[in-house]
Formats: C-alpha cells, sequence, structure tokens
C-alpha cells in the first residue's frame, strides 16, 4: 500500500467519529442518524413509526395539518377481501420494520431531510363493522389532507381503500396512475357491492377521479384475468409479469412514463404484485410475479414523475413469519417517499 495514501487515510479518519463524514449527500443522511458524533438513535427503542418518521397525530385538528408536505398515514381496514382477510394489520406490521433509509442509494436522497414528513396515525373509523362507511370515513380523511396541500401516501388495509383515496387525490380531475399489482382489480359488482378490493379501479374510472388512458397495470398475472375486460376496454396499459424480464426494467420504465406523461399521478403497489417466494403474507397470492429488485428498479425510474399520492396495501403479515412481506412494504413506502420529495423540489423551482 502507498504510505503517503495511508498516512493521509490516518491522519483523516483514525480519530474520526461515525458521523463525522465528508461527502455532503452522506452528510445530509448523518446528521438526520447522529445527535451527537458518536451516537446514533437505537433503532429498536421508542415507539414505532412509518418510516422512523415523527409521530404527528396532533396535526388532525390542525387547517394546514401542522405545515406537512407529506403524511404518512395508516389504513386498517380489510373488509373489502376476497380471499384471506388480515391486511388490517398491515400498518402496525410496516411500522415496525426496522432501519429504512433515512438514505437512497441509487437516486443519492435523503428524503426526511428534504421534506418535513409525519406519520399522522391511523384514519379515524366509525364502524368496524362496515365496508361502505369505512370508505366514506377515507374519502373524507383524505380530502382533509389533499385540501390541505399535503401529499398522502397511506399503508393500507386491502386495495379496496385506493377507490376512497382516489376520490381525494382525484376530486378536482381525473388522475393518472401506475399500478404495480398480480391483479388489474377492475371487476365489478360482487354480491351487491362495489367496494370489494377486486374493483377499485372500474369504480374510480366510473366515478371520474382516474383517467384509464393514463392507467399502467404492471405485474399483472393468474386466473383472474378473465375478470379484468374492463381495463382493456377502458383503454388502460397491461403489462403482465411474465412480460417484465422480456421487456427489460428499463423498457418498462420508458413504457409507464409514456402512459402516464406529465400529468398527476398516483402510485398503487399491491404486495401480491412480487411472488409469494419473497412476499408470503397477503391474502391473494400468485406464483410467477416479480421480484422486490425489479420493483425497486422501476419505482426508482420513475424519479421525477408528477406524483400526488401513493399507496402501499394487502400486507397482511400473520402469514408470514419471517416479517420480510412487511419490510418490503416498508421499502417501497420509502421509494414512494422519495419519488414524492422529488416532485415537492420539482414544483418549489417552478
Amino acid at each position: 500500500m502507498d504510505q503517503n495514501k495511508l498516512e493521509a487515510l490516518r491522519a483523516r479518519y483514525q480519530g474520526a467519529t461515525g458521523g463525522d463524514i465528508d461527502d455532503a449527500d452522506f452528510r445530509k443522511a448523518a446528521s438526520l442518524q447522529f445527535s451527537e458524533s458518536d451516537r446514533r438513535k437505537w433503532p429498536f427503542a421508542d415507539p414505532a413509526t412509518f418510516l422512523d418518521a415523527p409521530f404527528r397525530p396532533d396535526v388532525i385538528g390542525m387547517p394546514d395539518f401542522g405545515g406537512l408536505d407529506v403524511a404518512l398515514i395508516g389504513v386498517p381496514m380489510d373488509l373489502g377481501v376476497t380471499n384471506r382477510a388480515g391486511a388490517r394489520l398491515g400498518p402496525r406490521a410496516v411500522r415496525a420494520i426496522e432501519r429504512i433509509g433515512p438514505y437512497e442509494h441509487v437516486l443519492r436522497m435523503t428524503p426526511m431531510a428534504d421534506a418535513k414528513v409525519a406519520d399522522i396515525g391511523d384514519v379515524p373509523f366509525r364502524s368496524r363493522f362496515s365496508l361502505e362507511s369505512c370508505h366514506a370515513d377515507i374519502e373524507d380523511f383524505f380530502r382533509r389532507v389533499v385540501s390541505a396541500g399535503v401529499l398522502p401516501l397511506a399503508v393500507g388495509g386491502d386495495h379496496s381503500i385506493t377507490r376512497a383515496i382516489l376520490a381525494a387525490v382525484g376530486m378536482e380531475r381525473p388522475v393518472g396512475m401506475i399500478h404495480i399489482d398480480a391483479h388489474c382489480d377492475t371487476g365489478g359488482i360482487y354480491e351487491n357491492s362495489k367496494f370489494h378490493h377486486g374493483g377499485p379501479f372500474r369504480q374510480a374510472v366510473l366515478e371520474g377521479t382516474l383517467d384509464p388512458e393514463r392507467v399502467i397495470q404492471i405485474g399483472i398475472r393468474g386466473g383472474a384475468e378473465y375478470l379484468w375486460e374492463f381495463s382493456y376496454v377502458s383503454g388502460m396499459t397491461v403489462i403482465h409479469a411474465e412480460e417484465v424480464p422480456r421487456m427489460g426494467v428499463a423498457a418498462v420504465v420508458e413504457k409507464a412514463r409514456a402512459v402516464i406523461g406529465d400529468g398527476p399521478t398516483y402510485v398503487s403497489f399491491d404486495i401480491d404484485s412480487l411472488d409469494p417466494g419473497f412476499a408470503p403474507g397477503t391474502g391473494t397470492p400468485e406464483v410467477g410475479g416479480l421480484q422486490p429488485r425489479e420493483v425497486l428498479e422501476i419505482l426508482r425510474g420513475l424519479v421525477g414523475i408528477n406524483i400526488i399520492g401513493g399507496d402501499v396495501v394487502e400486507v397482511a403479515p400473520q402469514y408470514d413469519a419471517t416479517s420480510n412481506t412487511a419490510q418490503v412494504g416498508a421499502q417501497v413506502l420509502f421509494e414512494l417517499l422519495c419519488l414524492a420529495t422529488s416532485n415537492l423540489a420539482h414544483c418549489r423551482k417552478i
């Protein structure tokens, strides 16, 4: 080893502490972690929150939601499932995941340093028994968040919650959507209910809050394909799971960007988009799904889009003894936060 280089390294780092970092991007992340030069917050201490964000349920009573840029919101409701229940426990499971962030190494971002973010708790529901009233409560709550100028990122809960959220974020104009899932979720009314998790995006289109021509659905597969006629008739773009490796992630990202354009876009991630070998903790698993690396690469490729909200849904932790499913859910939530922060930075410049 070059002796001069060794001496230079010794001079700079021999007595340096963990938070003594020169690189500007690394230093930004370290500033959130080190309260003193060599002391870090214990990830296993204190009550758990989404992405270790500050817990601020008090902002719900404020007209401006405390001046937040991004609100992380739990939606523990799974009355709309058609198979295995349990996604009501998803928010708790995702909150319990430690050590997500603060740094995104591909995008070189530290979102918590660039935006005012908080976990504001869970949507307050009037009844645990009524799917219809739960949808009304979700819609009303998210309308308040959006009206305050805050960008919502939700953790469900089953996928039916997204219809109610789209009613809020799309209340002034229909929005586009990037939808990563095993299922298109554009089915019709089942057993006298239009609010189940197999049909939120048909309802959103019919309600005028979702523009089907600006919707791309990625990872679709399985025996329920016959239920998704509405996706094709309405003009949605569908990319099946087996097409993703054939196309390559770069081509999938390019197609997604072409479909959504520069208009307001919602990003909805269903954990069952992943192969159950990676994420068994979900109510309707489908073999032959995406890999976590593919999903993360797709999301990172979307940086700069006009994201106006997003969600992570269908984490049902009791079917996964490893906690891997919730781990992926938390990581995807972090990537959505990066997309949101990037868009906020862009809006501040213009």
